[in-house]
C-alpha cells in the first residue's frame, strides 16, 4: 500500500477540451516541466502509460476522480502520484478541471482520497510538523470532497428555489452552521436582475439546528437590507466578504437590527462569510454562511471554498432564471395562438385541454383547433411541431393559420395535408443553411390529424400526417381506435396522403390527441399501456365532456407533470334532424330555376320562416341559373336550417369555380354573385369528388 508524501500538492487546471490552462510552481518542481512547455498542450501527454479507465469515465461524465496514476518527469523515472480531479465551471459556464497530485511512497496504510484545491489549501495552512500537516490535509480533503458533492448535487433541476436549497444543503455538511440564500426579486420575474433595490427574498436556508432558529428571516419572505449591512457591501462590490461578529462595523450594523443582534448573541454567532451569487457578469443575490456551533472562525481557504460553491450555484440559478423566462415567453405565445373557446356550431359539442411539458425541454408546439365549415360541417384538428420553446410555438402559429386558410376553401382532408406539407417543406428550405437537407435540419417538421364531420350525413372524413389516429367512443361507450392510412410527417415532401371515411352515429365522441398523452406510459417501457389507459378512461361514465377530459388526463398522465406537451380535443357528434334538411335533384334546364324558387318558398313556409322568402328566392335564382348556364349534370339543390342560419347549396358536375367581380355598365353578366354576397352573410365554393358546390348563408 502507499500513502502521500507530506508537502505541497502539485496543482493544475485543464479546460473542457483537455488542454492544460494552469500550471503551479509545485507542479513544475514535481515534474521538471516549466509552464512554457506544458501550457496549451494536451493534459494526457503528462501521463505515463495507459490512461486509467476510471479517469476516462470521469472525464466523459464530468465527475470527480481520485486514484493513482503514473506522471511523466523531465529527467527521471515516472512518479506514482495520487491524482484528484474535480470538475468546475467558470463564471461563463465553461467546463474546466482542477487537478491535484501528491507523490506516493510505500507504506502499509490505505489510500486516502486526494482533492484538488483542498491540497493547495492544506499546504498553505500547514506547519512543517507532520501532525499539523496531517490535520490540515484532513480539512483539505473534506473541503474538496464538499466541492465534489456540490458538482453532483447543485443544479439538478431548472428550478430557482430548488437550486438555492441544494446549495444550502451541501454547505451545511461540515462547512457552515447556518446557510441562507437571498435572491433579488427580479430573479423571480424572469427579467434581467437589477441591483437598484436592496430587497432580497430568502429562497432557501439550512441550519445544524432544527427549524433554523438563528435566522432573522423566514424562507420565502422579503428582507429589506440597510445600506451599511455586509449584504449590501457584498452586493455593491461584487466580491466575497469574511467577517468577525466582534468587528466594529458589524457591531454598528447589528445595532440597527435589534432582532439580528438578539439572535447573534443567543446562538453565539461569531463568524460569517458572504459571497455574491454572480453568473455571466450579473449579480443575482447573496449567499450567507454563519458559524456558531463550530469554534473555528472562517479562514481564507474557507472564503475560497465558499466562492467556488456560490459560483456553481449562481450559474445554475441563472440557467434556471433564463429557462423560466424562455418558458414563460413560449407558454404565453402558445396560449395566445391556441383557441381559448370554440366557435358556436351545431355539428359537435367540444371540450379540450392543453398541458405544457414540465421537463427541461420546455413548451413544445402541440396545438388543436375547431373550424366551422360550410353546410353545417366542422373541421377538427390536432398537430404537433417538432422542437420546444419559442421557435416551436411560432411554427405552431404558422401551421394553425395555414390550416385555417386551407380549411376556409373547403379542401378535403388529404388535399389539405398535401398543401400543408408543401408549405412546411418550403419554410424548411428557406431556413436551411446552405448544403443542408430538409428533414435532417428541419425547423418546422410536424405531424397533424385533420377531420371533417358532416352532421347531415353523420360521416367523418379523416387524414393524418405522421400523427396518432383518433379514438371513437360509440353511444354505447364502446371504444375503438379506427385504422387510418398512415401518411408521412409534414415536411418530407413528395409522399401521398390518403383519407378515410367513418360512419359516426349521433352521440359518439371523437377523441383527438397528441402523443404526449401516451408518452408517460411509453417511458415506463409499455407503448400499449397508454392506449389501454386512454380506452378505459374514455369508456368510463362521465357527467360531461369536461369531466371526461379530466378523467382521461388523470388516467393517462397520473399526478406528475407531463414530460411532453399534451393536447386533447373531445367532440361529441350531433346530427341535424331530417326535418331541417331539404334536398332536390334538378334537370339541366333553365325552367328548373322557377321550380326551385317554388320549392324553396314552400319549404320556408313549412319551417315557419316565410320572412326569408324574398332573399332566398333571389339567391336560389342566381345560384341555379349559374349552375344551368355554366355547370354540368347532375345538378342538386339543398336547403339546411341550422339554428338561426339558413344555408342554400347548389351543386353541379363542373369543377370550374365562379369568381366575384364587379360588372361594368355594358356587361350582360357578372352581377349575380355580387348580389348574393350583398344579401348573405357569407358564401363560397367547395369542390367535391363529383364537381363543386356553391353555398350561401343567411341570418334568420
Amino acid at each position: 500500500m502507499a500513502t502521500r508524501v507530506p508537502g505541497r500538492a502539485a496543482t493544475a487546471t485543464v479546460d473542457g477540451g483537455g488542454t492544460v490552462t494552469g500550471w503551479s510552481v509545485a507542479a513544475e518542481r514535481l515534474t521538471g516541466f516549466g509552464a512554457g512547455l506544458v501550457l496549451g498542450r494536451p493534459a494526457v501527454e503528462l501521463l505515463a502509460g495507459q490512461v486509467p479507465i476510471a479517469l476516462l469515465r470521469a472525464a466523459v461524465r464530468h465527475e470527480p476522480f481520485s486514484g493513482m496514476v503514473r506522471l511523466r518527469r523531465s529527467e527521471e523515472e515516472p512518479a506514482s502520484v495520487e491524482l484528484g480531479a474535480v470538475p468546475v465551471r467558470t463564471a461563463r459556464g465553461e467546463p474546466t478541471w482542477v487537478l491535484s497530485a501528491l507523490p506516493l511512497q510505500p507504506l502499509s496504510q490505505p489510500l486516502a482520497v486526494a482533492t484538488a484545491g483542498a491540497a493547495e489549501a492544506a499546504a498553505r495552512s500547514a506547519a512543517p510538523g507532520g501532525a499539523v500537516a496531517g490535520s490540515s490535509e484532513v480539512r483539505a480533503r473534506k473541503r474538496l470532497a464538499l466541492l465534489g458533492e456540490a458538482g453532483l448535487r447543485i443544479g439538478s433541476t431548472l428550478e430557482v428555489e430548488r437550486t438555492a436549497q441544494e446549495l444550502a444543503d451541501v454547505a451545511i455538511e461540515g462547512f457552515a452552521d447556518f446557510v441562507g440564500v437571498d435572491l433579488l426579486d427580479s430573479v423571480f420575474g424572469g427579467g434581467p436582475p437589477s441591483s437598484a433595490g436592496l430587497v432580497f427574498y430568502r429562497v432557501a436556508q439550512r441550519s445544524v439546528l432544527p427549524g433554523s432558529p438563528e435566522s432573522a428571516v423566514a424562507a420565502g419572505i422579503g428582507d429589506v437590507i440597510v445600506p451599511d449591512s455586509p449584504m449590501a457591501r457584498v452586493l455593491a462590490s461584487g466580491r466575497p466578504l469574511r467577517t468577525d461578529y466582534r468587528d466594529p462595523e458589524i457591531r454598528s450594523w447589528l445595532a440597527q437590527e435589534p432582532e439580528r443582534e438578539r439572535l447573534a448573541e443567543e446562538f453565539g454567532i461569531h463568524s460569517a462569510l458572504l459571497a455574491p451569487l454572480t453568473a455571466r457578469g450579473v449579480t443575482l443575490g447573496v449567499a450567507i454562511f454563519l458559524r456558531h456551533r463550530s469554534p473555528e472562525p472562517f479562514d481564507e481557504d474557507d472564503l475560497l471554498l465558499a466562492t467556488e460553491l456560490t459560483a456553481r450555484a449562481a450559474l445554475s440559478v441563472d440557467n434556471a432564471r433564463q429557462y423560466t423566462q424562455q418558458r414563460d415567453t413560449a407558454l404565453a405565445l402558445q396560449r395566445s395562438l391556441l383557441p381559448s373557446r370554440t366557435p358556436r356550431q351545431a355539428a359537435v359539442e367540444v371540450a379540450f385541454r392543453y398541458l405544457p411539458a414540465g421537463g427541461r425541454e420546455g413548451v413544445g408546439g402541440d396545438w388543436f383547433d375547431v373550424i366551422p365549415l360550410s353546410g353545417a360541417r366542422v373541421a377538427l384538428v390536432v398537430g404537433d411541431v417538432v422542437g420546444h420553446g419559442v421557435p416551436a410555438s411560432a411554427a405552431m402559429g404558422r401551421l394553425r393559420t395555414a390550416v385555417r386558410t386551407l380549411a376556409d376553401i373547403d379542401m378535403p382532408p388529404d388535399e389539405l395535408l398535401t398543401h400543408l406539407d408543401d408549405l412546411v417543406l418550403r419554410v424548411d428550405l428557406d431556413e436551411l443553411p446552405e448544403g443542408g437537407t430538409a428533414w435532417a435540419g428541419s425547423s418546422v417538421g410536424a405531424t397533424c390529424l385533420y377531420a371533417v364531420y358532416d352532421p347531415v350525413t353523420r360521416s367523418c372524413a379523416l387524414a393524418r400526417a405522421g400523427h396518432p389516429g383518433p379514438a371513437l367512443v360509440g353511444p354505447d361507450n364502446a371504444v375503438t381506435f379506427p385504422e387510418l392510412p398512415a401518411g408521412p410527417p409534414l415536411g418530407l415532401g413528395g409522399l401521398p396522403f390518403e383519407a378515410a371515411e367513418l360512419n359516426v352515429p349521433e352521440g359518439s365522441v371523437l377523441a383527438l390527441y397528441t402523443d404526449g398523452l401516451l408518452r408517460a406510459s411509453e417511458l415506463r417501457g409499455d407503448p400499449e399501456l397508454g392506449l389501454d389507459r386512454l380506452g378505459s378512461a374514455l369508456a368510463a361514465t362521465a357527467g360531461s365532456l369536461e369531466d371526461l377530459c379530466d378523467q382521461v388526463l388523470s388516467a393517462t398522465l397520473g399526478p406528475d407533470a407531463p414530460t411532453d406537451d399534451v393536447a386533447l380535443l373531445l367532440a361529441r357528434t350531433r346530427a341535424l334532424p331530417a326535418r331541417d334538411v331539404a334536398d332536390w335533384s334538378l334537370r339541366h334546364d333553365p325552367s328548373e330555376v322557377a321550380r326551385a324558387r317554388k320549392l324553396a318558398t314552400a319549404k320556408l313556409a313549412d319551417w315557419g320562416i316565410e320572412e326569408a322568402s324574398f332573399v332566398t328566392e333571389l339567391v336560389v335564382s342566381e345560384l341555379i341559373t349559374n349552375a344551368v348556364r355554366y355547370g354540368r349534370t347532375p345538378i342538386g339543390f339543398r336547403l339546411i336550417r341550422d339554428g338561426g342560419v339558413l344555408i342554400c347549396e347548389v351543386s353541379d358536375g363542373s369543377s370550374t369555380a365562379p369568381h366575384l367581380r364587379r360588372a361594368r355598365t355594358e356587361d350582360e353578366g357578372g352581377r349575380g354573385l355580387l348580389l348574393v354576397a350583398q344579401l348573405c352573410r357569407n358564401w363560397g365554393t367547395r369542390h367535391t369528388p363529383r364537381g363543386k358546390t356553391i353555398w350561401a348563408e343567411q341570418e334568420l
